[in-house]
């Protein structure tokens, strides 16, 4: 089956004052499994507030977003954490590390919460933290970590269950630009082999020479380049 996540006439307003700011306006789009795709744009223009939308968890003001057919926004509560558990990955500008656990135990973290195995899950997480070269720090709490160390833990949490769309939100923004392309091309290698959708919102120019399709969100309107 060829997952779809689609937004289909989504607007976002917030309130200023006694005034309304319009971030998004109208935007109908449809994301494939196996397809990557960029969301460009300079900074205030809506690309955390599309991610987080198209996530489910932030609401849009009007419009609505499917995973397939189903509107996210409708999955009841105790049905939600199984969804994101298994189907979206989510990354965002702040690792969000769960910092009394081990750097292992965070990537651990949803195969245990999916019921698999310890044993599993460890050895699971083992071999993705030596895809990103942070075999080493395995057993050390998140604190004790860089800014672009943690956002690679946070990455592989998110990419821990193989999910079938990672949505990652300017996942390369506090790495020099060598780490940076490595893990872009990481997450690539993910998205290759178990065919998973990928959206990232970024400024980097390798991001967007990287994805299938580039878009540009400006003055509310989502553009193709």
């Amino acid at each position: 089956m060829n997952n779809k996540l689609a937004a289909v006439n989504i607007c976002k307003s917030f309130k200023q004052g006694k005034n309304y700011l319009e971030v998004l306006n109208d935007i109908s789009i449809e994301f494939n499994e196996s397809k990557s795709y960029a969301i460009t744009g300079v900074s205030g223009t809506g690309k955390s507030t599309f991610l987080h939308i198209l996530s489910g968890i932030e609401k849009p003001t009007t419009g609505n977003i499917f995973y397939n057919l189903m509107d996210i926004n409708a999955i009841r509560s105790k049905h939600r954490d199984v969804f994101y558990n298994q189907e979206i990955g989510l990354v965002f500008q702040q690792p969000h590390l769960i910092r009394e656990l081990s750097v292992l135990e965070n990537i651990m973290l949803k195969g245990l919460i999916a019921g698999e195995p310890q044993k599993k899950c460890r050895q699971k997480a083992l071999e993705l933290l030596k895809k990103v070269d942070l075999s080493a720090k395995a057993e050390e709490k998140p604190n004790s970590l860089s800014g672009g160390q943690q956002q690679r833990v946070a990455i592989l949490r998110a990419l821990y269950n193989q999910p079938k769309f990672l949505l990652a939100d300017e996942p390369t923004g506090s790495l020099d630009e060598e780490t940076a392309k490595q893990l872009v091309d990481f997450i690539l290698e993910c998205k290759n082999i178990w065919s998973m959708g990928l959206i990232i919102s970024s400024h980097d120019k390798y991001v967007a020479e990287k994805m299938d399709m580039v878009f540009k969100l400006h003055n509310g309107d989502l553009e193709k380049i």
